[in-house]
Parts: C-alpha cells; sequence; structure tokens
C-alpha cells in the first residue's frame, strides 16, 4: 500500500474515532442524567437537572455536528484532481466477406481475434474504451448477412472484449436490420461479453436508466442517439427499443444524469452524411445545443470515414465556462468496404483530468493512424487493421518481416489522407493547447 493512501486512512480512522468519542460521552451524560432525573423526589429539583440536561445534550450537539461539517470541509478541500484516458474507435461493421475471412473449416467456428492483433495494446491500455456497433448478434439460426441487413457470428462480440471495449454504442441505422427481436438478442450476446452497452433496450425501464462507468472514481455517464433506422420502424408499443435524435429525450436523459452526480457526460450520436469528411449543418447544431445541456464529450459515428475534430470552451447561459470536445465520425473501425477513405481510420486518445473544483480538462488529444487490410491473396484469415506509422517505420527501418512495398506506399498515402481530415500531430498539440 502507497503511504499516502496509508496516511490518508489513518486520517480518516483519527476523525472517525473522534466523533465516535463525542457521541459515547453524549450517551454517557444522557443516562447519567436520566438516572438522577428518575431516583429525585423533588419536582423543582427534577426540572433543573432536566434543563441542565437539555443544555449539555445540546452542547455536545453542536459539538457533533460541528465536527462532521470539519470532516466534510477537510475532505472536500482534500479532494485530488484525478486523470484519466479514454479510447475511441469507429464503427464496427462486418460483412460477408469479414466473417468468411473468419471461418474455421476444420472446428465449424468463427474467429475474429487475429484482425486485432497488431492494435489491442492501443484499445487494452486505456482506462475506458468505448466503440460504436454497427452490425446485430440475432444468432445463426437466423442466417448471417450482409448489408442492407446485417447480422454477425457472435463471436465478434468476445473479440471486442478481448481487446478491451468496456462501452459500445448500439443506437444505429442498423439496429433494427433483424427486427426486436435481434436487437433484443444482440444485447444478450452483449452482456454475456460483459461489455457495457446503450442506445437500444427491451423495456422501457432500461431505457430511462443511464449508462455510468466508474473510472479511477469518476462517475462518467454515457447517451447514445441514432437519426433512424433505415426505414424500419420501432414495433408498436416498443418506441422505448431504439434512441432516436430527440431534443426532449435527450435533455430528459441529460438531467436524469446530472441529478445522479454525473461527473462527465459523453455523448455517442449516429448521425452525419456518409462518405462525407466534414460535419454537416445538422452535426453541428446539435453539437452545440449537446454541449449547451451539459455533455461534455461528443464521439460522432455512422458516416464510415473521419470528419474532423474540435475542442471548444463553452459559455453557459450562467455566464461559466467549460472545455469540451467533439469528433463528428470516427470513420470505420473494421469492414471490407472500398469507397474512399472507408479503409483509414484513427484509434482516438483522451488524456482527461477531473478537478477538485468540479470542471473537466482536455489535457491531451492524439490518435494512432489505422487501416483496414485485406489480403486478397490467401482465402481466409487475411483482414487486419495494421498500425500505420509502426509499418511504415518498419519497412523504413528494413525490420525483417515488414510490409512490402506496395502496401507501403499504399500505407504512406492513407496516412496523408488521415492528416487531410483531422490534423497531424502539431495540429493536435494546437488543439489541446486552445
Amino acid at each position: 500500500m502507497e503511504p499516502n493512501i496509508q496516511n490518508n486512512k489513518k486520517t480518516k480512522h483519527k476523525k472517525l474515532s473522534k466523533i465516535l468519542n463525542i457521541f459515547i460521552i453524549t450517551l454517557f451524560i444522557t443516562l447519567i442524567c436520566i438516572a438522577i432525573i428518575l431516583t429525585s423526589s423533588n419536582q423543582g429539583e427534577k426540572n433543573e437537572l432536566y434543563a441542565t440536561y437539555k443544555k449539555e445534550m445540546k452542547n455536545n450537539l453542536t459539538t457533533l455536528e460541528n465536527t462532521v461539517n470539519i470532516k466534510n470541509d477537510q475532505n472536500s478541500k482534500n479532494q485530488t484532481d484525478t486523470t484519466f484516458t479514454l479510447c475511441a474507435i469507429g464503427d464496427v461493421m462486418c460483412h460477408n466477406t469479414q466473417y468468411w475471412d473468419a471461418y474455421n473449416s476444420f472446428t465449424k467456428t468463427y474467429d475474429f481475434s487475429y484482425v486485432f492483433d497488431e492494435i489491442n495494446t492501443y484499445t487494452k491500455n486505456s482506462d475506458i474504451t468505448v466503440a460504436s456497433l454497427e452490425t446485430c448478434f440475432a444468432g445463426e439460426e437466423r442466417g448471417y448477412s450482409n448489408y442492407p441487413t446485417f447480422n454477425s457470428p457472435d463471436n465478434l462480440a468476445y473479440s471486442l472484449r478481448d481487446i478491451g471495449i468496456d462501452v459500445i454504442s448500439t443506437a444505429g441505422n442498423h439496429c433494427l436490420d433483424m427486427g426486436f427481436s435481434g436487437l433484443s438478442r444482440t444485447i444478450d450476446v452483449l452482456d454475456n461479453a460483459n461489455i457495457s452497452h446503450l442506445g437500444t433496450y427491451k423495456t422501457q425501464e432500461e431505457q430511462d436508466k443511464i449508462l455510468f462507468k466508474y473510472v479511477k472514481g469518476v462517475k462518467i455517464a454515457f447517451i447514445n442517439y441514432t437519426y433512424g433506422t433505415n426505414g424500419i420502424p420501432s414495433p408498436n408499443n416498443k418506441e422505448f427499443c431504439v434512441n432516436l435524435i430527440d431534443e426532449d429525450l435527450i435533455k430528459k436523459h441529460i438531467k436524469t444524469a446530472q441529478s445522479q452526480n454525473a461527473d462527465v457526460i459523453i455523448a455517442c450520436m449516429h448521425w452525419g452524411t456518409e462518405y462525407r469528411t466534414t460535419a454537416n449543418d445538422e452535426q453541428k447544431k446539435l453539437a452545440d445545443f449537446l454541449f449547451q445541456n451539459g455533455v461534455d464529450i461528443i464521439l460522432g459515428n455512422h458516416p464510415h470515414t473521419l470528419e474532423p475534430m474540435e475542442k471548444r470552451k463553452i459559455t453557459l447561459e450562467d455566464g461559466s465556462t467549460k472545455e469540451c470536445f467533439v469528433i463528428y465520425a470516427l470513420g470505420n473501425f473494421i469492414c471490407d468496404q472500398n469507397a474512399e477513405n472507408t479503409r483509414n481510420s484513427i484509434i482516438l486518445n483522451l488524456i482527461l483530468t477531473k478537478h477538485s473544483n468540479g470542471k473537466l480538462s482536455i489535457d491531451k488529444v492524439y490518435y494512432i493512424p489505422i487501416y483496414m487490410y485485406k489480403n486478397t491473396s490467401i482465402k481466409t484469415r487475411g483482414m487486419r487493421i495494421i498500425d500505420i506509422n509502426k509499418a511504415i517505420s518498419d519497412y523504413e527501418s528494413k525490420i525483417e518481416g515488414s510490409v512490402d512495398t506496395n502496401l507501403y506506399q499504399l500505407l504512406k498515402k492513407q496516412l496523408n489522407k488521415i492528416i487531410s481530415i483531422v490534423g497531424d500531430n502539431e495540429q493536435m498539440e494546437k488543439l489541446t493547447n486552445l
């Protein structure tokens, strides 16, 4: 045990002992006074003793109250700043070519773990890691399927758990691809994989609850909404099953989070225009709305391409200010799309501090550029996420087993595209120091 922790515990024990001693003394005096009053035969003497007793009790209770207040004040003053790391990744997609690639014909099972081998340390090492789900886990008996209605093997969820995914947002345009039963089973699979989830629900009661995660004692609230569900309506009397973007619903959830003493509120937004690399007007308007109503961080998804990020200093209606952050879209984490910019993405990292005065600061923003690679020369296990910077560095250092020249050139091109959308390290520093 660290010395400062021991000292803190000793101090707390001393304070508790002092309060307990006062309580014991007060109780002892009370019992003596009651005994004297009961044994006294003179009524006037009884009244005098009773008055003395009341005065003594009042003095002792005041002392006890003051001690408690001092303890609370000292605890408040002794609160320290808490710094933690947040990692965020983009859409988790699963096209048929991906689950074919993961299929083992000998065991007749699916295994996606190899896809993440090069990057899983980044997602594992963060204090909390957040992802976005763009498929369903409706079960093998429903038949695994591709766009436009996705249904993927359960192993994908377990592989996500194994790379450290703590929270996954499920309110997206594909969440009802397999109907309410598919949505419900997806929730069950994520529960079994021990991945916290939000955005889709099996009951009204579940929708009304806020997902909280504790990181180093910081209480983080997550909320999640989607622009729509590809024209598939929620079943009658089950409108609660997916959070649609609705300002009244969002305000309700934010107020609930605030009433339950959330230290940080993070909104996972499924919004924007597909394949666009800049935020549209609706995204910008919604970001303003979210920040003004209490959201601290916005993690955007859906366009399947990266979009810019911003750190802002917001002035609230009461004149106070706060730091906020938004990335309008994180792109695809895994997929097998071929449109421009759909295979390059980032693993976003934020270093955050919750200060003892209640304010949140965004201390550092940086990212790991990644690329969803597909080796077409092999039939299975040919897809993997490449750590672009490492692959380029290994090639230039002539490390054995590094990428070939063609892939090296492709990765350099993808890196330039990423930088053109979200900025380079120098711009990340400017973003941090805003």
